[in-house]
């Protein structure tokens, strides 16, 4: 049966982003619940979840991939992602906001503004994703939507304005107050099946007046004509049609932000329905994309338009117990369909695509084809990652990937039986494919299979699945930090390497400045060989020759970070000279210049946020403390609670949790995310050169 057409204007992709335990997934059950696509609301508690399909999400009660799911609400078509809100799993949030239009970002009307609601807020400006507010929760016992709102501001930005006010206060909530019609929305359960639709409560009036004309002020600030004729004649001049067209236009700015309030499970998940609906853009507001031509490197662009080339963005890989491989992709221009033949830039291979999947989570509908704006799944496409494109091979283009940090925790797993030693290794590759932030080597040294995750709960979960999804029994053991080296000090050294053996000779001869490079910016060659004294066809073989000697440090064998090599001067044998012979004189020069440069070692430090009562604070501090912690901040929270922000060494911080749990009664919660790189402590550094050395 052929998909019903949704015009471009008509389709949102939005995802639901927001602090762990926020209540994503559950406002995603109640959309999916109204939208008529679930016959009941799953509670995550109880593992009912649709989103949180996989058996450890619903054990842990957590998200751990981005659940895609397609409904439709009002004849408009919402792909919406719910992503997880745990930090070890952030690259599942950056990749869906890669591909995303939209979002609403839910917020815990108990807590207001947490650790990871910033974490997740910063990434949705990172990419300029226009998005909505949702305060849930605000029905519960210390549930207000007032002091989150001022969280908000206090945290966020101060561009954040109430479109809808709750009625009433914690259990006695039934409704909102529309600021736009200045109409009530009530219920008398929360989980009705329509709202109410009546006048302004008297007690309320007021307030609400003020409310709206806050967001008259605002939205005319976006419209010139609205702005002269709001000088001139009021409020009263501008229609809820014309305020509506402003806001909107606020909230495509990607720098005003509607915010309304409830409970996720209830009946005003209707009113965040209608604003997605309202506000949040459609394909055709982004206009074109840009990317670049895979021969020539030049900038080219595509409108968002079914008329215009192919082109397509891989931003999921999910292994399906049921289909195999599924690639989900977010089409920007053109039309995929079944059987077509696409381009993958990155590989430079052609595919014909089989099948075509739109996804309810963890349920598939076939379909034929996917237009410019829309997101579906394709079956079984070889060698295709995150971030790939795939594009009409007769207009080829490529569009920027996603970037992910290099995972910072390490384990080594060994099968436990000779039958798991093969099907591991298979395991370990399919979940590689599906996740960007877990890698897998060998260590040359022992033999071991290193895997390494963004912490010790990615990793769980990764060692989990492995049992489950694919019967490999495995032991793991302690989990390791993937420390770095650098350099603090310059040098300038000569490396030559000369091989007489008879017949043609080996010689190359080179001389390296090695400086420090500013932290994160990785290594950096600079060609600054005047006169020709070394060869243009020789020196990509001198760079080769110190990117794989910084592989491997002078101190303790870990990989040379931020490093600035400037080849400057040399000298070459009309016919010894040759490409490997300057590789190895690079090699010998990098060993010799590194150790002259004050080599250092480097751990990664962790951004660690703690939320506590008071009672435990501290506990919570001489703790952290004793783990090399410096304490950044202190902050009160909602609800007599404390959050201490700090720097911690990642070493330091394995079974955190668990401790944690037991210092404070099981009453306080922490989240972490990789800061920077630091350099050890001398005496610690010297513990690890040793643990290396044995």
């Amino acid at each position: 049966m052929a998909e019903k057409k949704i015009a471009l204007d008509k389709i949102r992709n939005i995802g639901i982003i927001a602090h762990i335990d926020a209540g994503k997934t559950t406002t995603t059950e109640g959309i999916l619940y109204r939208t008529g696509l679930s016959h009941k609301i799953g509670e995550v508690h109880k593992g009912e979840t649709t989103t949180d399909w996989m058996e450890q999400e619903r054990e842990r009660g957590i998200t751990i991939t981005s659940a895609a799911v397609t409904c439709f609400w009002k004849n408009y078509r919402i792909n919406i992602i719910d992503t997880p809100g745990h930090i070890d799993f952030t690259a599942e949030v950056e990749r869906s906001l890669r591909v995303l239009d939209g979002a609403v970002v839910v917020f815990d009307g108990k807590m207001g503004v947490e650790a990871q609601s910033e974490t997740v807020w910063r990434q949705a400006s990172k990419y300029g994703v226009p998005r909505i507010c949702f305060i849930n929760k605000i029905n519960q016992i210390g549930g207000d939507f007032y002091k989150s709102l001022d969280s908000i501001h206090g945290r966020l930005s101060r561009s954040a304005l109430p479109v809808h006010l709750p009625i009433g206060f914690e259990k006695d909530i039934n409704g909102v107050v529309d600021l736009i019609e200045m109409k009530s929305y009530t219920y008398k359960e929360y989980h009705d099946q329509e709202l109410i639709v009546g006048e302004v409560p008297a007690n309320m009036l007021d307030k609400a007046k003020h409310a709206r004309n806050l967001l008259v002020e605002k939205a005319v600030e976006y419209d010139d004509e609205l702005f002269e004729r709001y000088l001139d004649k009021g409020e009263e001049s501008i229609t809820v049609d014309e305020l509506k067209g402003a806001l909107r236009k606020a909230v495509l700015s990607g720098e005003f932000y509607l915010v309304t309030g409830g409970d996720g499970r209830g009946v005003i998940v209707e009113k965040v329905l209608d604003l997605v609906n309202d506000y949040l853009p459609s394909p055709m507001d982004i206009k074109e994309v840009w990317g670049t031509d895979p021969k020539t490197g030049d900038e080219i662009s595509r409108k968002l338009t079914s008329e215009e080339p192919m082109a397509t963005l891989a931003f999921k890989i999910a292994t399906d117990p049921f289909v195999g491989k599924l690639i989900f992709v977010r089409v920007y221009s053109g039309v995929l369909k079944t059987g077509s033949t696409i381009l993958n830039t990155m590989t430079g291979d052609k595919e014909r695509i089989g099948r075509i999947v739109r996804m309810h989570a963890d349920k598939r509908e076939e379909i034929t084809e996917v237009e410019a704006g829309d997101i579906a799944a394709v079956v079984g496409l070889k060698n295709t990652t995150t971030g790939t494109t795939l594009c009409d091979p007769s207009n080829p283009i490529t569009l920027e990937g996603i970037e992910f940090v290099e995972p910072p925790v390490s384990i080594a797993v060994e099968p436990k039986t000779k039958a798991d030693q093969e099907k591991m290794g298979i395991a370990l590759n399919k979940l590689a494919e599906e996740d960007p932030t877990f890698r897998v080597h060998t260590d040359d040294e022992t033999g071991q299979t290193i895997i390494s995750g963004m912490g010790e709960l990615h990793l769980d979960i990764i060692v989990d699945r492995m049992k489950r999804e694919f019967q490999v029994e495995a032991n793991t053991g302690e989990p390791q930090v993937a420390f770095r080296e650098s350099i603090k000090g310059n040098s300038d050294v000569q490396g030559k390497y000369i091989k007489q053996s008879g017949g043609r000779g080996q010689y190359g001869d080179v001389h390296i400045k090695f400086e420090p490079n500013e932290p994160g910016k990785g290594f950096e060659f600079v060609d600054a060989i005047k006169g020709g004294v070394v060869p243009q066809e020789y020196r990509p073989a001198v760079k080769n020759g110190i990117e794989e000697t910084l592989n491997n440090g002078v101190i303790a064998g870990y990989p040379v970070v931020d490093v600035k090599a400037t080849l400057h001067y040399g000298s070459y044998h009309d016919v010894d000279s040759s490409e490997l012979a300057f590789k190895m004189a690079a090699a010998i020069a990098t060993k010799d210049g590194i150790k002259q440069a004050t080599p250092v070692l480097l751990e990664p430090v962790m951004k660690i946020a703690v939320v506590t009562p008071e009672e435990f604070m501290g506990d919570v501090i001489g703790d952290l403390n004793s783990r090399r912690g410096r304490i950044d901040k202190m902050e009160d929270l909602m609800g007599g609670a404390k959050q201490i922000t700090g720097f911690v060494p990642l070493a330091a911080m394995f079974g955190y949790t668990s401790d944690l749990r037991s210092m404070s009664q099981g009453r306080a919660a922490s989240s972490m995310e990789l800061a920077q790189y630091e350099e050890v402590p001398p005496n610690i550094a010297q513990e690890i050169i040793e643990k290396r050395s044995k």
